[in-house]
């Protein structure tokens, strides 16, 4: 039995992006911040997910002008890094996930904690000006804090949205309480994930190819 359906991919996104700025309130947020934010909804369904975006007013500005000048992006775990739309990255920026090397498991053996913090340290002075991704590990986001105390270089932005029951929530209020002078996107709470992350930063990408 044949079923009518929307089979178009446009015109799929471009009826979804509508639906979604109908039944949401986007008005405390710059045009490129909204736009990153409908496809944050968009990629887990959930459109009161924006009460709970907690972002700093910079983050759309630094962190589209660190794509621009093709900053490479730090991601905490391989499934953000294959969320991430390759085409929109005009400035081919290396998309860097470290969380598989040999170097990173005997660091985290060493230290007794998980291979997506581990995998900060050895991020080393490629965090100055990143765009950094972090969609599954409270342990990396803690672990980025930290060492931006210890005076790591700054991140160009940073999209911090790990999810689970253990530290997510904790380590994102921490990010939003305290960014330590980086321009943040975060949600408040247990929600967040890589499919939202990769989707904010391809919201991000999009706006530079006008896409949005």
């Amino acid at each position: 039995m044949a079923h009518a359906y929307e089979r178009r991919p446009d015109a799929i996104y471009q009826q979804s992006f509508a639906i979604i700025r109908a039944e949401t309130d986007l008005t405390r947020f710059d045009a490129a911040t909204a736009a990153v934010v409908v496809r944050m909804i968009h990629a887990c369904g959930m459109v009161d997910l924006v009460s709970d975006i907690a972002v700093s007013p910079d983050f759309a500005a630094a962190g589209q002008a660190a794509l621009a000048r093709g900053a490479p992006i730090l991601c905490d775990v391989e499934m953000v890094k294959h969320g991430i739309i390759k085409r929109l990255l005009g400035a081919g920026n290396p998309l860097v996930s470290l969380i598989g090397t040999p170097a990173v498991a005997q660091r985290a053996e060493a230290l007794a904690t998980t291979r997506s913090a581990a995998q900060v340290d050895i991020w080393g002075e490629q965090l100055g000006g990143a765009v950094v991704v972090i969609g599954n590990a409270p342990t990396a986001l803690f672990r980025l804090l930290e060492r931006l105390d210890e005076g790591a270089p700054k991140p160009g932005a940073i999209i911090g949205l790990p999810v689970g029951f253990v530290g997510a929530a904790e380590s994102k209020a921490e990010l939003s309480g305290n960014p330590r002078g980086v321009p943040f996107l975060t949600v408040e709470g247990r929600r967040g994930g890589s499919a939202m992350a990769a989707a904010a930063l391809n919201g991000l990408a999009a706006g530079l190819e006008g896409h949005g």
